[in-house]
């Protein structure tokens, strides 16, 4: 089985604006542009708000129990569903999830990776 990978870099705005304008000129140019997925942090505070503790843990219990619903991981973390579903937005937001609608009111989370890189340019 191939093992998915998600990028995880900090690089200050600056350089992230540069690659985005290269790539910009690339596709104008009419080159192709390698797809990469990443998220990425513009330093490491930033970084470590985002990935804490608390949200490393919910993705692990995401990929390996797979839950049926937002309320379904709050019991498998033994966390509040309103604590858990603020935490499932902000990484869903960040790149870090993905969610499906399974009903009119239930939301699955998905882990569509098995490793997380993680990239710090110096």
């Amino acid at each position: 089985m191939k093992v998915r990978k998600v990028k995880i870099g900090i690089r200050d705005a600056e350089t992230l604006l540069n690659e985005f304008g290269d790539a910009a000129c690339s596709i104008e140019a009419g080159k192709k542009v390698k797809h990469e997925r990443g998220v990425y942090f513009t330093n490491i505070r930033a970084f470590r708000k985002a990935l804490t503790q608390k949200r490393m843990e919910m993705l692990h219990a995401i990929k390996t129990e797979q839950p049926s619903s937002i309320n379904h991981l709050a019991r498998i973390l033994h966390r509040d569903i309103k604590n858990v579903a603020a935490d499932v937005r902000f990484l869903e937001q960040a790149g870090l999830i993905d969610t499906k609608k399974e009903t009119s009111k239930e939301i699955s989370p998905h882990v569509m990776y098995d490793k997380i890189l993680l990239e710090i340019a110096v």
